[in-house]
This record gives structure tokens, C-alpha cells and sequence, in this order.
């Protein structure tokens, strides 16, 4: 167990958050929500002593050990088994097996285990850190987006490890189904305050909401009290008879104080701009394989036929490094299939939110120019409204790409789909770096696009709610699956679930 008392935080003028209580109570696996920027891993950070807190105690009890995912990476080790095994105490040295059984869940095979830790991409490094951190079997783990760079079968795998651990855990994701499905417990951040609930996100919303519900309710009920003695104070203030009443009545107000109107939260809000397609098929693929090196035995999937239909939601699907990426740019026409046909209907239409796409925004270029050259038809005034549904308003519209986080750039490019009319989009796991609000707007307007969507995510719930056809990697090829991805798991399954 442990606990935060008056814990508080500020940089500079800004503040983060004032007074926090927390207690971590035995077993509590917990859910930490709230907006980008609002905190959170600051927080652990002081948890940590990474950070030192304005004010306020941390209370950790002896021998109470903390394990938390390392977002920086520093491998010193030749192989990624002995990087993994230097974190195991003095007695489980020799204790191999442990960390090699976290590494396979997490996507490594045994070749992996003895190649140079610093060989592999940085999603994998991730999770060489996230298995040094639950290998020292802590007391606590504190999870920082530990579902970033996961594939679904390693998210399916650390969702079983973590409903099984005996210790206690502080979760931060923005995958919202990864999070109910562990969390006994959830925390949010919000307006500075932090407030702690049991049960999943659901009931912390709607405890929430009921919350500031009642604190409004007080507010509007204090404030007609004051305006109904503010009215005796200046109606009867001067008059002889009634002086002591009206004192009376000033001083009641005094005493009240003032309950202070809640602060609104910035929510990302927009609709994506459709454009009309009269095609009942809009893209057709026939035999597509593609290899980077232009050979057949590099092929990355080989004769997949797809055929899209102008409403349709397609899903890609599979673990990491298997190519769902690539085929995403080879539909958007930016790779050249090995071989293989594809035909479109002239009206076709793509907007295409890619990870690579945010590489390519002009680290020079401010936020405006971007969204602007989307589409040179969009006046100052409608530039300047895509540019607030994405929460660049006023001068933070103006800011240059180059100053920008990860989730900001991501938010541009966002926007730049949104200048533009689609009537197919291509999001290559268009979650990332958005906070839990953000992806439940953008799963609501997915759902509600009028035309066709093929989506690479490892987002279940937005596989749940969002696709009715699959492109599945597994088992060492690429396939079409004319179903939902709970008939996928029912029909066929992760192999590695022996499914």
C-alpha cells in the first residue's frame, strides 16, 4: 500500500494539480484518466522521485518496491535475455525462464532473445523496458501507455498478465477496453483535483458528472441566496430601522465566500467531410503482393484480392512488422504493389492518416499552412474552424510543427483529413497519441462516416464497434475475411491462443 498526501505541483505560472490524496489500497489494480497534458505521468514521476512535488508526501512502507515502464531506453547488455535477467535479484540470477516467458508474450521468439537489444525497432525496445518491469515481480507497477507499440495478441496476453498479478497497479492508456477489462479502481485528473471511483471508466465518468452536477447545483442555490440578501443590503442599508438587519445580511454574505464556476474541459470535436460516390464497389484489388526489395521470397503478402464496397469498414489486423502498414500505402497508391491490379472508381476520394504521413508534415510549417494546403479551396475562416475542432485556437493555431508533441502532430494531421472531402478513408492506427475523450469522438465519427473506412488499429473495442471485414496477418500470410472480428475469434483465433 501507498498514499499521497496534499500533493502538489506547478511550472511556473501553470498549475497542475493542488492538494492530491491518494490512497493505493492492497490488490487495487487502477485505471488513470484524463486529458493530455493534465498530468498524469507527472505524477508517477513524483511517485518515482523522479520529480520533486511543490508540497505534500508520498508514503511508500518499507521493503515496498515500485517497478515502473522505462519510456527511455538504455541497453547495456549484448543480448536482449541478459538486458532483461540484469533487473532479477541476487537469488533468481540463474532465473532465466522468467523473463524469457514475459518476452514470448510480448511477441520475441527465441532467435529474438539473443540478438542485440539495440537491433530492434523502437516499439520493441518498449517492450524489452516493459519486461524489465514486470520481471522484478514489484510490489506496485506503474504503467505508462504500456499498450503503445503492442500488437493485439501481445495487448490479449499483458491484459491476462496483469488480471493475475498479486501486487498492486497504477495503469496510465488510452485504450479505454484495455483498461476496463483489468481495473478494480479508477483515478482521473480533472480540473486540477484528483478524484478516485471503483469500478471502470464508465461509472468514474458518471460518478463524475453527478458530482459536478450536485457542485453546480450548490453554486446556482448560493448564488440566488446572495443576490436575495444583496437585495435587503441595498434596499434597506441606509435606512435607520433597518441598518443592523442589513448589516447582519452583509456580514452573511461575507461568510459565504464564493463557490467558483467549474472550469470547462477543451473537448476534440468534428465530423469528417464526405464526398459523394455513386460507385457501389470503389476499390477494387486483385492479387496484390508486395516486397520492398522487388524478390518474391521478401514478399510481405502475397495474392490477397480485395474488394471495397462504398460503406464498407475494413479492418487490418495482426501482429507488428508483418506489413499492415505497407499495404495500407500501397492501397493509398504511395507503394507499388510487386505485382497485382488495382482499380478505383473515378469519384474515389482518400483521406489517409498514416504514422508515416506525420513524418512527412513540414517541420517548418505552422499548424494553419498545413491544414490550409489540404485544400487551397478552404477560406481563412473555415481553415481557422477545422484548426479549433482540433484545439489549435486563436495563437496556438499559429504554432510551428517543429515545437510540437507526438499527439499534436497527430492532431494536424487529423485535421488535414478533415479539410479535405473523402469518401475513403485509410487510418493507420489513428488512436496513438490521443487521450481517452479524443478516441471516443473519433470512434463515434468513424461509426458515422458515410462512406468506406479501412482502419490498422489493435484497438478491440474499435474493431468491435467499427468493422464488418478483415484483412488478417497471421499464420504467415495475409487474408481476406468477409466477418467481424468476433467471428474472426470465433471462425479461426490468435494460433498463438490455439485458436
Amino acid at each position: 500500500m501507498i498514499q499521497l498526501s496534499n500533493i502538489s505541483k506547478h511550472f511556473g505560472l501553470q498549475v497542475l494539480f493542488e492538494d492530491l490524496n491518494l490512497l493505493i489500497g492492497k490488490r487495487e489494480r487502477i485505471g488513470f484518466v484524463g486529458r493530455n497534458g493534465s498530468g498524469k505521468s507527472t505524477l508517477f514521476k513524483i511517485i518515482l522521485g523522479e520529480v520533486t512535488a511543490d508540497s505534500g508526501d508520498v508514503i511508500i512502507p518499507k521493503g515496498y518496491k515500485i517497478g515502473a515502464l522505462d519510456q527511455h531506453i538504455n541497453f547495456t547488455k549484448p543480448t536482449v535475455l541478459e538486458e532483461c535477467c540484469e533487473v532479477l535479484s541476487e537469488e533468481e540470477q540463474y532465473d532465466w525462464w522468467k523473463a524469457e516467458k514475459i518476452l514470448f508474450g510480448l511477441g520475441f521468439s527465441e532467435e529474438d532473445l539473443q540478438k542485440d537489444p539495440n537491433s530492434f525497432s523502437g516499439g520493441y525496445q518498449v517492450r524489452i523496458n516493459l519486461t524489465k518491469a514486470l520481471v522484478q515481480n514489484p510490489n506496485l507497477l506503474l504503467l505508462d501507455e504500456p499498450t503503445n507499440y503492442l500488437d493485439i495478441v501481445s495487448l490479449r496476453w499483458l491484459r491476462g498478465f496483469l488480471k493475475s498479478f498479486k501486487g498492486e497497479v497504477l495503469l496510465i492508456t488510452h485504450d479505454k477496453d484495455f483498461m476496463d477489462s483489468i481495473s478494480t479502481h479508477t483515478i482521473g485528473l480533472s480540473r486540477k483535483r484528483l478524484n478516485k471511483y471503483e469500478g471502470n471508466t464508465t461509472k468514474f465518468y458518471e460518478q463524475l458528472a453527478i458530482s459536478d452536477e450536485i457542485y453546480e447545483q450548490t453554486r446556482l442555490t448560493q448564488e440566488k441566496k446572495k443576490k436575495e440578501l444583496q437585495g435587503f443590503v441595498d434596499r434597506f442599508g441606509a435606512k435607520a430601522s433597518k441598518a443592523a438587519q442589513a448589516q447582519s445580511r452583509a456580514k452573511q454574505i461575507e461568510k459565504m465566500g464564493t463557490i467558483e464556476k467549474l472550469d470547462s474541459e477543451n473537448n476534440l470535436g468534428f465530423t469528417f467531410h464526405y464526398k459523394e460516390c455513386p460507385g457501389k464497389v470503389i476499390f477494387e484489388a486483385e492479387d496484390l503482393s508486395f516486397s520492398y526489395t522487388g524478390e518474391e521470397e521478401d514478399d510481405l503478402f502475397k495474392k490477397l484480392s480485395l474488394s471495397i464496397g462504398r460503406k464498407d469498414r475494413v479492418g487490418i489486423i495482426g501482429k507488428n512488422g508483418k506489413g499492415k502498414s505497407t499495404l495500407l500505402n500501397v492501397i493509398a497508391g504511395e507503394l507499388k504493389p510487386r505485382v497485382g491490379k488495382i482499380t478505383s472508381h473515378p469519384s474515389l476520394s482518400m483521406g489517409h492518416f498514416g504514422q508515416t504521413n506525420i513524418e512527412r508534415l513540414d517541420q517548418n510549417s505552422t499548424i494553419i499552412t498545413e491544414i490550409s494546403d489540404s485544400n487551397p479551396a478552404l477560406n481563412t475562416g473555415q481553415v481557422r474552424k477545422i484548426c479549433g475542432t482540433m484545439m489549435f485556437t486563436d495563437e496556438l493555431a499559429k504554432k510551428t510543427i517543429s515545437v510540437l508533441s507526438g499527439g499534436e502532430k497527430s492532431r494536424v494531421m487529423l485535421g488535414k483529413i478533415l479539410a479535405k472531402q473523402s469518401n475513403l478513408l485509410l487510418l493507420d492506427e489513428p488512436t496513438n497519441h490521443l487521450d481517452m475523450e479524443s478516441i471516443e469522438t473519433l470512434s463515434r465519427e468513424i461509426i458515422r462516416f458515410p462512406g468506406s473506412v479501412i482502419l490498422v488499429t489493435h484497438s478491440e473495442l474499435l474493431l468491435r464497434s467499427s468493422v464488418n471485414k478483415l484483412i488478417i496477418f497471421h499464420q504467415g500470410r495475409a487474408e481476406f475475411f468477409d466477418g467481424t472480428y468476433d467471428e474472426f475469434l470465433e471462425k479461426i483465433g490468435w494460433e498463438i491462443e490455439g485458436g
